[in-house]
């Protein structure tokens, strides 16, 4: 096998790898960098000109793993599309929501080459999408040989799936993105236990040590006292979110503690993509079972929309508990305006519950120090951090001792590192060196081809 990392920029955006298996190519992901705009968010795509596409794979719709996916698409265009059953019935509104914010970038930055696909662009492609259940057994046919490939649910997110391959007596496993633990929308990442000759794994959580006492559902316990707190003393508290995924489960989590007298009356409000995924994910769940989402949940918290114009470096009139993306404040995303004005106050409170790239806002924000100057520079805010900023433990990424534990028990020949930055992979190749001195281990240098 050979493999190349087609995500120029190595750690974690245009997630993107190509697989040369026997006589077969296969491409695994085709994400978008969150941090750079325009043409040079996309894998290197170069790479793929003259190969014949045999199969794309999606493990999830995170826009780090889809973003960039029409545009190989529409450069390969007789290549189908796998994805779990459930991963079908999401992606088309992710892309399309994508196609929005890009034309909108254009308008307001002019940033070229965007759009990078059209709404039209994606209906001409859907077509090539193929769900698959999870356990059943796909064969991919060459010219000449022929590989066996299987989806296992790795939890994470709705849809995410780990992928077994098997190509003659070769037994390969790629993790994709994991989490191991049960969430309330969501069972965790179920794995075939045994030897891989070649596994392919995240280590997005590398450097992060989980220290006792911090465990889930402690950490929803103290998130849920953390908003409590915050509004019982006229305050407001923001929660940046991904809205696949980590929207709906804390809209679950909110519901129950509701249900139970354990979280304050106050407003809460949520808009955009993450709305319009909860509808979906109640559809998702019934015609799949893959998660556990019902839709009353949203009228029965009495959502609502968000103030239809947060103006940048002022706090919103309406008191409450806010629910928006993007959970890295990214530029010009609802989380992003509003912690601008929230931020200058000591009563709010802005709590991060998932990854957060150190070079994104959100990253900054959470590596400053109390009462330092903080630059929104998309809205030329400065702010004084008076508000709390916290930190919740609740990832959609497994801890590192729990992937290390995994891959040690395949005993594979070959270990490929994806899907974290240095420092992290780092951790995880000392540590595989150190327990399985006899395996091969790769941290792939971007766009360079690795004999597997």
């Amino acid at each position: 096998m050979k493999l190349t990392d087609l995500n120029r920029q190595g750690g974690i955006g245009a997630n993107s790898l190509l697989l040369q298996i026997g006589d077969l190519n296969i491409l695994v992901d085709c994400g978008l960098n969150p941090k750079t705009p325009g043409v040079g968010a996309l894998p290197e795509l170069k790479l793929l000109r003259g190969v014949h596409l045999d199969l794309i794979i999606i493990t999830h719709c995170h826009l780090d793993h889809i973003g960039g996916l029409p545009v190989v698409m529409r450069q390969h265009p007789k290549t189908p599309v796998l994805l779990t059953q459930s991963s079908r019935m999401l992606i088309e509104k992710m892309l399309h929501n994508s196609a929005n914010v890009m034309q909108k970038q254009k308008e307001e930055d002019g940033i070229p080459g965007y759009p990078l696909f059209t709404h039209k662009d994606i209906e001409d492609l859907v077509g090539r999408f193929v769900g698959l259940p999870f356990k059943k057994v796909k064969k991919i046919k060459g010219k000449k040989g022929e590989i066996e490939l299987m989806f296992h649910p790795s939890g994470h997110v709705a849809g995410a799936t780990a992928v077994e391959i098997h190509h003659g007596m070769r037994k390969i496993f790629l993790t994709g993105d994991v989490l191991f633990e049960h969430q309330r929308t969501l069972k965790g990442a179920h794995f075939p236990i045994g030897h891989f000759d070649t596994l392919i794994i995240e280590t997005t959580r590398g450097m992060t040590e989980r220290a006792y006492g911090k465990e889930r559902v402690h950490e929803i316990a103290r998130l849920i006292d953390s908003i409590n707190d915050t509004i019982a003393n006229g305050g407001s508290f923001l929660l940046p979110v991904f809205a696949l995924g980590r929207m709906q489960e804390l809209l679950s989590v909110f519901h129950d503690a509701r249900r139970f007298g354990r979280l304050i009356e106050c407003p809460i409000y949520a808009g955009g993509l993450g709305i319009g995924l909860s509808e979906l994910f109640h559809e998702v769940s019934h015609k799949t079972k893959d998660i556990q989402f019902d839709v009353k949940i949203l009228k029965d918290l009495k959502l609502k929309k968000l103030p239809p114009k947060i103006i940048p470096g002022q706090e919103p009139a309406q008191k409450g508990l806010y629910i928006v993306s993007s959970g890295m404040l990214v530029e010009r995303t609802p989380s992003y305006a509003l912690a601008s004005g929230l931020l200058s106050h000591a009563h709010n409170t802005i709590g991060f519950v998932g990854y957060c790239d150190p070079d994104t806002p959100g990253g900054k924000l959470l590596a400053a120090k109390p009462g330092a100057a903080f630059m929104f520079t998309a809205l030329d805010v400065k702010a004084k951090i008076k508000a709390r900023v916290e930190r919740f433990e609740l990832s959609g990424h497994a801890e590192r001792g729990e992937l290390l534990e995994f891959a040690v028990q395949t005993k594979a020949r070959c270990i490929i590192l994806t899907h974290g930055d240095p420092d992290a992979r780092g951790w995880f190749e000392a540590q595989l060196a150190e327990q399985l001195p006899k395996a091969k281990i790769i941290d792939p240098v971007p766009l360079q081809v690795y004999d597997v």
